[in-house]
């Protein structure tokens, strides 16, 4: 059981297919075939059920699965790190990080671990934060940069680098924004007074909402806050990506929740009594896994940079 027969047995269950997993490891379909088939032989049992052209795991395939990604990413964790023990930090470096911190976190970070380790080779996968986090735990990845899940897990180690207070907004012209507005003609202090007065949570109620997808942190944490006021939200769209809430709310399509630190003249935020929302992002690794030279140079600057 070699490694290149291993890896074609994961790219082959990754892709369901045997030629999209050829055109992934750049090498031919009947290279592909030969090397699922002495696996088979080896294990005395198929690893795939073939259907026309569906492929799934057999049972011993889904058994296999699980160790075949581990026994992949120690020999290349430890290949990695043999080839960064000399005088210069070297290697490949595989790691994942979301949109939204590889957008407005991350790029110093990296202009500096680049300038510093030009040896090292980086592979950066842009993935939402639960599925970077998954590929953590499965060994595909050495650290994933992200927002860190909510509840502590035994195999993670999780590092938080950049708390990231979330805030509900609004475009301008939103009734949201607009009732918090002062009257005409009112005096400098009655003006004061009612930019600061902050509305009731139950006033998003009557507002359809853009929203973060189903099963991200960033919706957990909004309806765990939300969810002591007992109110209905009517959802207008949802999507993965804060900067397209940023723009859907924009044009008016509704409320959304975003990071403060993405409040500019296109949103603002809806001042909202008995609401207080943060995310934590940085970074998460296996607690059993030893992290590369590469890595840990890495680890460096970010647990250096400065929270923002």
């Amino acid at each position: 059981m070699d490694t290149l027969a291993l890896e074609s047995f994961i790219a082959v269950a990754d892709e369901g297919s045997f030629s999209r997993a050829a055109e992934r490891l750049f090498v031919t379909q009947p290279a592909i075939s030969k090397r699922i088939a002495g696996l088979e032989q080896d294990l005395g049992m198929p690893l795939f059920d073939r259907q026309g052209r569906q492929l799934s795991l057999t049972e011993a395939g889904a058994t296999l699965l699980t160790s075949a990604r581990r026994i992949v990413a120690d020999l290349n964790t430890s290949r990695e790190a043999i080839l960064s023990m000399g005088d210069q930090v070297g290697g490949r470096l595989r790691l994942a990080t979301s949109h939204h911190i590889g957008i407005h976190r991350l790029p110093p970070v990296l202009k500096a671990f680049t300038q510093r380790y030009p040896a090292v080779e980086l592979d950066l996968l842009f993935l939402d934060s639960e599925l970077a986090i998954d590929k953590v735990i499965q060994g595909e990845i050495e650290l994933a940069i992200v927002t860190l899940p909510e509840t502590e897990q035994r195999a993670l180690t999780n590092v938080l680098i950049w708390p990231d207070p979330l805030v509900i907004v609004a475009a301008p012209d939103h009734p949201l924004i607009k009732t918090a507005q002062p009257r005409k003609g009112a005096g400098a202090q009655s003006r004061a007074g009612a930019l600061t007065k902050k509305q009731p949570v139950s006033a998003l109620a009557s507002h359809a909402a853009v929203l973060p997808s189903r099963n991200t942190i960033t919706r957990r944490i909004l309806f765990n806050s939300l969810n002591p006021h007992r109110i209905t939200i009517r959802t207008a769209l949802e999507t993965n990506y804060l900067e397209t809430i940023k723009m859907l709310v924009s044009v008016g399509i509704g409320w959304g929740v975003l990071p403060a630190s993405m409040l500019d003249d296109t949103v603002e935020e809806v001042r909202l009594s008995q609401l207080d929302m943060q995310r934590r992002l940085g970074y998460v690794v296996r607690t059993d896994r030893t992290i590369s030279r590469a890595g840990n140079a890495l680890l460096d600057i970010l647990r250096a940079s400065e929270p923002n």
